[in-house]
């Protein structure tokens, strides 16, 4: 028997109704929306939006407005996104370019797909710039003055910043000198501040929008001058001689008038002025360079530069100089019976004797070795700091002038090689040394014992200088070691132990132009130094 035939009726009709249903059931279409016209336009937004008036037969997940530049804008081109289903809706238009049509078309998507309204048009607004005025200057003062602006328009956009720029130059600009003095339209009053005596200014107003900067016309002023004395600061003195020297200065500021005359003035007491000896070198401000002359070997002056205007007379700061001593015959003392010793050259030097020792009485000034080889002669100041072999020179490098009363100036490897002095002489231990200071009474009036009199290599005041002695010490100067410049002739004597320890202690110490002290001190060994032999 076919089960078939026992289905019951009823079911059968059922699975038909079903079939029948499901298969008249309307596939949905995209929705159905137009587009709402543009509104409240400006240079950079506007205002546009949609109605969805037909879902299409399912939900609208999305809608909203799309623009470009170009007709019919998608989706792909810039868009709002406004929410879902059906109804009219608003949309933002954002960044938008001044001055530019536009295309947009409201939009609406469901599960079918996406549907665009009707397009519509619009231009944004042009770029409009404020308009500002400038307010001429008052109130000026050699420092300051009052002006400002009006702003009458503000271009369609918010006025953030106004003000007024200001500069020596023409057409200043907000990179200048410049006030923020509030924001919006209208009036507005700016001090200016911070100005130059005697000086002409040009000053503009200026306002600023989301569009940029604006100025207004501008105006100058002249600021009033306040007369006061000159600055002005005095160089160092360089290009020490016997009885001249160079100085000069700098006019850091007129006084609000012209600087008429400026120069140097100097004398032998403190705090010279234009009553004194004076140089006239030109006027104005700014830097100038002065010749002092006529000054007398072996003394101290005092230097201070000055500058006049109409106002009177300024001065600089105090500087001070020695003169270099006249290099004549050196003064031995005459009450004293020297000796005589002769080095490998045929250099003839005086000796004495001071208690159980025998002294040259002379500064070494031998250009070898009692071997007769050699010493190296290093007149560059670079390669003379750097030795660490021996080597001499002569002060400033001048043997003419120097040689023959203040002798050589040698470095440490030279004096300790054991073969500097003529034969049967060497230079003295720093044992050797503090004999002599015993001897001496100690350290404290040495220096005068030991120093030649007078003023003829030693400047004014050669304190306490009695040469008792007879050793006749002289103020050599010395080779600075840490640039190879030479510096102190006339002022201080230095002289070399060969006793090597953690400093090197001159033989006599440091003898002093301004007192009797003989001071002991250490010294590094690229240092060029007198030289005094003591015999074995």
């Amino acid at each position: 028997m076919n089960t078939c035939s026992k289905i019951p009726a009823i079911i059968i009709l059922l699975i038909s109704s079903t079939l029948i249903f499901t298969s008249c059931k309307k596939k949905p279409t995209p929705p159905v929306v137009t587009t709402t016209s543009v509104t409240a336009i400006t240079q950079t937004t506007a205002t546009s939006g949609g109605n969805v008036t037909g879902d299409g037969g399912a939900e609208v997940t999305s809608r909203g407005v799309c623009w470009n530049t170009s007709e019919n804008p998608t989706t792909s081109n810039s868009k709002t996104s406004d929410g879902k289903g059906t109804g009219s809706f608003t949309s933002n238009l954002t960044s938008l370019t001044p001055g530019t049509k536009y295309y947009v078309r409201a939009y609406a998507t469901n599960e079918a797909g996406t549907d665009y309204g009707n397009q519509v048009s619009f231009t944004t607004g042009e770029i409009v710039l404020a308009t500002v005025s400038t307010t001429p200057a008052t109130s000026v003062t050699a420092t300051t003055a009052v002006s400002g602006g009006n702003i009458t328009s503000d271009g369609g956009s918010a006025i953030t910043a106004r003000g007024v720029c200001w500069s020596i130059n023409q057409n200043p600009t907000i990179a200048d000198s410049k006030t923020i003095d509030g924001s919006g339209t209208g009036t507005f009053t700016s001090s200016i501040t911070g100005l130059t005596d005697g000086t002409t200014y040009y000053v503009r107003a200026y306002a600023t929008n989301s569009t940029g900067t604006v100025y207004g016309n501008q105006e100058s002023f002249t600021t009033s001058q306040n007369i006061t004395t000159p600055s002005i600061t005095t160089s160092p003195i360089t290009n020490i001689t016997t009885n001249s020297a160079t100085g000069g200065g700098n006019v850091t500021a007129s006084g609000g008038a012209t600087v008429t005359a400026r120069g140097v003035c100097w004398n032998t007491t403190q705090n010279p002025t234009i009553a004194h000896s004076k140089t006239i070198d030109g006027s104005g401000t700014g830097t100038f360079t002065s010749s002092i002359t006529s000054l007398t070997p072996g003394t101290t002056y005092y230097v201070r530069a000055y500058a006049t205007n109409s106002a009177g007379t300024t001065y600089g700061d105090q500087r001070s100089f020695p003169t270099t001593p006249s290099v004549g015959a050196i003064v031995f003392n005459p009450s004293l019976t020297y000796g005589t010793v002769t080095d490998i050259e045929g250099n003839v030097y005086k000796t004495i004797q001071v208690g159980t020792q025998v002294w040259m009485a002379e500064n070494l000034r031998t250009t070898k070795y009692n071997d007769d080889t050699s010493i190296p002669l290093v007149t560059d100041n670079t390669a003379w700091k750097n030795l660490i072999t021996p080597g001499y020179c002569w002060y400033d490098n001048d043997p003419i002038t120097y040689k023959s009363v203040y002798g050589a100036l040698y470095n440490w490897y030279a004096a300790s090689s054991g073969k500097l002095c003529p034969t049967g002489w060497h230079v003295l231990t720093e044992d050797e040394y503090e004999v002599l200071v015993i001897y001496l009474g100690g350290l404290s009036d040495a220096g005068g014992k030991l120093k030649e009199t007078g003023l003829t290599h030693w400047i004014s005041p050669n304190t306490g200088a009695t040469n008792e002695t007879g050793i006749t010490g002289l103020p050599g100067g010395r080779r600075y070691y840490d640039d190879g410049t030479f510096i102190s002739i006339g002022e201080l004597g230095y002289y070399w132990t060969s006793t090597e320890d953690e400093v090197i202690w001159g033989s006599m110490g440091i003898l002093h132009y301004d007192s009797a002290v003989l001071e002991p001190d250490g010294y590094s060994k690229p240092n060029g130094m007198s030289v005094r032999c003591i015999k074995d």
